[in-house]
């Protein structure tokens, strides 16, 4: 399956002050959800970002959330987005089927998020080089139960290119910059 923008979301899962730091290789994670974030706004893509427990771990880290309005925020309490009914009401309601999500950790937040929304009837599809866990051997656990589970994983380049589909149009000219 390719990922068609008129068909995708984004969601973002819970890159917050607390919480980052503590990841393996947490620049990475900050970038690459940055990029989906711009991707997401210039192709007025539906898009959501989750905290976890932000009174303890912090709100969404300060480059993020310059990138998305109050209400695309959503606090929850629950590992898994779909466990939390506002953010579910907010993903039914975008009528999208394709979720794309990064964020951590990767093999708590994250897995469980993709796998009930893939039980759900959603298309999940994860973005590997956005996403991580405290430890390496946890964020690799998480890609094979990831795939057992049939859901896709793919680098937030194939998603950008997915999303444009050719170059030459104004969103390529814009977006461009993103992929360099």
């Amino acid at each position: 399956m390719l990922l068609d923008r008129t068909r995708s979301q984004l969601l973002i899962v819970d890159v917050q002050e607390r919480l980052l730091p503590a990841m393996d290789d947490p620049a990475a994670v900050e970038t690459g959800c940055s990029r989906l974030l711009q991707a997401a706004r210039e192709l007025a893509l539906p898009l959501l970002v989750s905290e976890q427990y932000p009174k303890g771990l912090g709100p969404t880290v300060p480059g993020l959330r310059a990138l998305v309005d109050d209400e695309a925020v959503i606090a929850k309490t629950e590992f898994s987005c779909a466990g939390n009914p506002a953010i579910m009401d907010r993903i039914a309601a975008a009528d999208r089927q394709q979720v794309v999500i990064a964020g951590i950790e990767a093999h708590v937040c994250v897995l469980q998020t993709a796998v009930t929304l893939r039980e759900r009837g959603f298309e999940p599809v994860v973005v590997m080089d956005a996403s991580s866990s405290r430890r390496p051997e946890s964020r690799q656990a998480a890609a094979e139960r990831l795939r057992t589970n049939g859901v896709e994983m793919v680098t937030g380049e194939m998603v950008l290119f997915e999303w444009l589909r050719q170059a030459g149009t104004p969103e390529f000219k814009a977006l461009s910059a993103l992929i360099k």
